[in-house]
């Protein structure tokens, strides 16, 4: 590999002449870790949560069917049969999805430290990490898990980390 295929930035030698780490790829590793926790965080909480869920799924379509709930609060949450249907769902199935979780959060952080030592092979683990998520969602929940706010949000996140880090990929020489 000639200097000409190396990215400027890439040439700036550290310590023992191993290109430095720059510093946009240093900034999304390090998100990346704290979003991996996050992620770690929310599949425990959901697999704890499950059971408490789907026992008292029946007060909370009670809630969601009376007068009191105001409408922009019932806009964000899915209908009544859907919201049966996802904890019911959701509790038949939460091992395979904890052990889904665990596996993307898994390739996400392997990922990221393999992209900390530039080495390339790490966008794609943590862009298996990124969709593994989603594909479960799918599989284990149906396509209407795919609506609302929160799905909205989480995937306007993983769509601007998935884009940040191929921007970056041009630092990426291994």
């Amino acid at each position: 590999m000639s200097t000409q295929d190396i990215p400027h930035d890439s040439l700036d030698a550290g310590e023992f002449g191993k290109p430095l780490l720059p510093t946009g790829l240093n900034v999304l590793t390090i998100l990346t870790f704290i979003g991996s926790g996050f992620q770690l965080l929310f599949a425990a909480v959901g697999f704890l949560g499950a059971r408490k869920n789907y026992e008292e799924k029946d007060k909370m379509l009670a809630q969601m069917n009376s007068a009191e709930m105001p409408g922009f609060v019932k806009a964000m949450i899915p209908s009544p049969a859907n919201y049966d249907e996802m904890v019911t769902k959701s509790f038949d199935n939460r091992f395979p999805i904890l052990i889904l979780s665990l596996v993307a959060v898994a390739l996400c952080v392997y990922g990221a430290i393999q992209m900390r030592q530039l080495k390339k092979q790490g966008f794609i683990f943590y862009l298996i990490g990124q969709i593994l998520p989603f594909l479960s969602l799918v599989l284990f929940l149906g396509f209407f898990m795919l609506a609302g706010v929160g799905f909205a949000v989480g995937t306007s996140i993983t769509v601007l980390f998935i884009l940040l880090y191929a921007i970056n990929r041009k630092h990426l020489i291994y």
